[in-house]
């Protein structure tokens, strides 16, 4: 079995791929790449029973055949092969010579009879989405999702589709991350994807207002369908978080603020927190100004910016790491602060318009 092909075609194509291969698996042909050759069409899936990964490229050959190769070791041939296209000769007892132009390198293969099959796109359920809008939904959601395994469901996020409204939602009993977007898909439906999932799929997602992911959701796994990149997940399974009841519908104190210099200003006092000194921020909004101050077995901090501010005084506290993750993905110049007491969840929202809403949870103030 021999194939020619262009070297950055197969290489991009083997990185995508192999982050769905396993590390470690019972099952040693999950180990590597499926390579599955079939004239002119070359296929390649990582998979590793959480997640899978597909695509085809185009490579001159009349064979037919597969044929399993550790990912890195693969790739990393790939990579240094000095000549812009690559033949790849595989014998009937699998040992595999990769060669082009004058280097020639060779390894072992093993055969693909035991690759299991990845789940079947069903068709019945199509949700189109601009793959940009859903590469920036993805980032300024992702960072709210839980990483330890008490709640199981809440390392994934919540797709929730209504009215023609793409809804993500993600939640780590800290603060709330949720991001609203118009789709054309006009059913309800709500499913919840793995994070991992997401980052992976953020990295083949293109910047190109005219490119379209189709999402295909069933009842335990999901396809995303990216390109020439098929992107299989299993779906997590339980009941999400109730966000929607977690929102404030009101609010007493409001703060319209420069997000950059919001920013700039958290920044100043992360220098003073870590790990050992993990103290809060103490903000205090009154007559246009916010006052930023924060002590720790470090130092001390205090710091002041303007803002719009309508409203009762407050003073709050935070992580300062929480209050900076939302204003750092947001995209708005100027961002809308809404608190409704010291030890109430402050919302973050645009100054205009619905695009998101971000809740972080204050922290209880020690007496100064």
């Amino acid at each position: 079995m021999k194939f020619i092909c262009s070297k950055q075609s197969v290489y991009d194509a083997v990185v995508n791929v192999s982050k769905a291969v396993s590390e470690r698996s019972t099952m040693p042909s999950l180990e590597g790449i499926r390579f599955k050759l079939e004239d002119s069409l070359l296929e390649l899936t990582g998979y590793n029973l959480e997640m899978g990964i597909r695509t085809t490229i185009s490579v001159r050959s009349e064979d037919k055949g597969s044929f399993i190769v550790n990912a890195r070791l693969f790739s990393e041939m790939i990579k240094k092969m000095p000549a812009d296209e690559v033949l790849v000769d595989v014998s009937e007892s699998y040992q595999v010579t990769v060669s082009g132009g004058v280097t020639k390198y060779n390894l072992f293969a093993t055969g693909a009879e035991d690759y299991p099959e990845l789940p079947a796109k069903g068709e019945e359920t199509k949700i189109p989405v601009s793959q940009p809008v859903l590469k920036e939904m993805i980032n300024q959601t992702k960072f709210a999702v839980a990483v330890i395994d008490t709640k199981p469901i809440l390392k994934g996020e919540l797709f929730d589709i209504e009215n023609g409204q793409l809804t993500m939602a993600a939640i780590d009993g800290y603060r709330l991350a949720v991001r609203y977007e118009p789709v054309k898909f006009a059913e309800s439906i709500k499913f919840v994807v793995p994070s991992k999932t997401l980052t992976e799929i953020q990295g083949l997602l293109s910047d190109n207002d005219e490119e379209t992911v189709n999402i295909y959701p069933s009842r335990k796994h999901i396809i995303f369908e990216i390109g020439g990149y098929m992107v299989y997940s299993r779906l997590l399974e339980g009941e999400f978080h109730p966000y929607k009841s977690a929102i404030p519908t009101s609010s007493t104190t409001d703060v319209i603020v420069d997000r950059k210099e919001l920013i700039s200003t958290l920044e100043r006092a992360m220098l003073l927190i870590n790990e050992r000194s993990p103290s809060p921020v103490r903000c205090y909004f009154e007559n246009d100004h916010i006052r930023i101050n924060c002590s720790t077995a470090l130092g001390k901090i205090t710091d002041e910016i303007s803002a719009d501010i309508a409203g009762p005084v407050i003073e709050i506290g935070f992580k300062c790491r929480y209050l900076l993750d939302p204003l750092k993905v947001i995209n708005d110049d100027k961002v809308k602060l809404q608190m409704g007491g010291s030890l109430l969840p402050m919302k973050i929202v645009p100054v205009e318009g619905e695009g998101y809403t971000y809740l972080v949870l204050p922290v209880r103030l020690p007496k100064e």
